[in-house]
């Protein structure tokens, strides 16, 4: 993510932020990539925080997506829908920089249902996932106890609302890419065929998971092709925007000058992967030196890295018609 300057002091202003320290309120604007002093307040403003400019029916481009959200008068939700809305800015704004949903995309855009395990009459049960279009999110997991708890009981390396919301829109942008026949054909060479029976491959992944790495980012990226797209997808997603944010912030190694460097922009999927590894792989040396978890965990195989380029290079096509 990139870091922005302030409209009226031209200070440093990041992307969560409603107003520069200087107190000048400041509004994202997802179609230029910028911050801006004047424009309509989204209508979430008040009550999750969100800093878009408002585009439809008093909404922002993100907030509009959302068709259905969390009981706010129970439990935490309002603070937990908040940070889920949070995420999904954060990972739209992205794609954003690669055409996708922006005004001169003319597909189809998710609709997002925010829910909640915890309703008014005691609990729910709440499954993520991606149907025809819609994407369903639990803002149970903005907790960061209850996601960490769930991260142990999977034995997942890594567990994170963005890391939820860019494997449910992937599967969003599978179906969008699928339009292409030209896609699916490349897509089933290298992922397999994605018409195998969902359920009972899932029901197998679950009766008996396959370790990650070798031929698939996670174990989870093994159940089904589907699933090693939307996997994959993530991770891509994960180390483009790792070195924008590293390129941003400062931050590099003696062989890798990233000073104003756009990592959305590079076309060659090769070294964004490598130099996001590196760049990973020095922060977890900082981070143990706190006895934090690394950045990130993953090893990647020449297999994996073959599909993160496919990806890079499906995503970077431009939205398909």
């Amino acid at each position: 993510m990139q870091i922005f300057r302030c409209p009226a002091c031209a200070g440093p202003v990041f992307f969560e932020n409603l107003a520069c320290s200087c107190g000048q309120a400041v509004h994202f604007d997802p179609e230029a990539q910028t911050m801006v002093a004047e424009g309509d307040d989204c209508g979430n403003r008040s009550s999750i925080g969100c800093n878009w400019l408002a585009e439809t029916d008093g909404l922002c481009r993100s907030c509009a997506m959302t068709e259905t959200v969390p009981d706010i008068e129970t439990g935490d939700n309002l603070e937990l829908w908040s940070r889920t809305e949070a995420a999904k800015r954060w990972c739209l704004a992205g794609l954003g920089r690669w055409g996708w949903f922006t005004a001169s995309d003319p597909g189809a855009r998710p609709v997002f249902r925010m829910l909640s395990e915890v309703v008014a009459g005691g609990e729910d049960n709440v499954v993520m996932g991606h149907a025809d279009g819609v994407v369903t999110i639990n803002v149970t997991e903005a907790e960061d106890a209850v996601r960490a708890e769930r991260r142990a009981d999977l034995g997942e390396l890594y567990r994170t609302m963005i890391g939820h919301m860019r494997h449910e829109i992937a599967h969003f942008l599978h179906l969008r890419l699928s339009e292409n026949e030209n896609f699916l054909a490349a897509f089933r060479d290298l992922f397999g065929d994605e018409r195998e029976d969902y359920a009972a491959a899932l029901e197998r992944h679950y009766a008996d998971p396959a370790p990650g790495g070798g031929t698939h980012i996670t174990s989870y990226a093994s159940a089904h092709p589907h699933e090693d797209w939307a996997e994959t997808t993530a991770h891509i997603l994960h180390l483009v925007d790792l070195l924008d944010s590293a390129a941003a912030a400062g931050i590099g190694l003696p062989d890798l000058p990233l000073q104003g460097y756009d990592a959305y922009a590079e076309t060659d999927p090769e070294p964004v992967i490598q130099q996001a590894v590196d760049v990973a792989i020095a922060i977890n040396h900082v981070n143990r030196a706190v006895d934090l978890p690394d950045l990130y965990p993953f090893v990647l195989s020449d297999a994996v890295r073959a599909k993160l380029g496919f990806v890079h290079g499906a995503l970077r096509g431009q939205p398909a018609p």
